[in-house]
């Protein structure tokens, strides 16, 4: 769907009794009678209403097989699903880059591994000798395993086709020329404050952005 078609479906929502219609049909439609009674407003009011939403393309109206002269409205799902962002373009492999590929470019490359099932790799723009204590501690606590002595520099680990994401400022600051990260994720350094909550928190923030990023990448 083009922006502005989803422009249109954003403006559509921008309204709390239309969004109030959505939510009412988001598990099974409804006639705008039924809407009108559960929602305690008036008919003419949600007739309004309906004419938008089926005018930015979020609503379908079918006729009852029962009583011909009934309607129903039932949501197009398609077109929510357009409110999504865009798929990225098909990635061979997914590539996480930190400055010292010791926490949380490891982690996230475990996750990733994990949640997804699709291959990923980590690197830094100037790797530690090892993993860092915590950043494993926190793996396992989740089901994950680290390497401890399995960094690398990011001129070893990425090729042509990765999906190159920094996970810190510094590392999408420091990558420049052919190795140019497509995404940058701002997740602050635990080990600077180098407690088991910041490192918690640190893999709390990489697995909510695997979740919404997987879905955008295209098989």
């Amino acid at each position: 769907m083009t922006l502005q078609g989803r422009a249109r479906i954003h403006a559509a929502l921008g309204d709390p009794t239309r969004l109030a219609i959505v939510d009412a049909l988001t598990l099974g439609d409804a006639s705008p009678g039924e809407l009108a009674a559960d929602l305690d407003l008036p008919t003419n009011l949600v007739a309004h209403h309906v004419r938008v939403l089926r005018d930015a393309g979020l609503l379908v109206r079918t006729r009852s097989e029962g009583d011909r002269r009934r309607t129903y409205l039932r949501l197009d799902p398609a077109a929510l699903a357009s409110l999504a962002s865009p798929p990225l373009p098909p990635a061979e492999r997914v590539v996480f880059v930190c400055t010292h590929n010791s926490a949380r470019s490891q982690l996230a490359a475990a996750l990733w591994r994990h949640r997804s099932g699709a291959p990923a790799a980590s690197a830094g723009t100037r790797p530690a000798a090892r993993v860092h204590p915590r950043a494993v501690t926190v793996a396992h606590r989740h089901g994950l395993d680290l390497d401890p002595a399995g960094t690398a520099h990011v001129d070893a680990v990425v090729h042509d086709g990765d999906l190159v994401i920094a996970v810190c400022d510094n590392a999408h600051e420091d990558l420049t020329g052919p190795v140019r990260p497509r995404l940058h994720w701002s997740v602050p350094d635990p080990a600077r404050v180098d407690t088991d909550d910041a490192f918690e928190a640190a893999y709390t923030d990489l697995a909510g952005r695997i979740d919404r990023l997987a879905p955008a990448i295209a098989p």
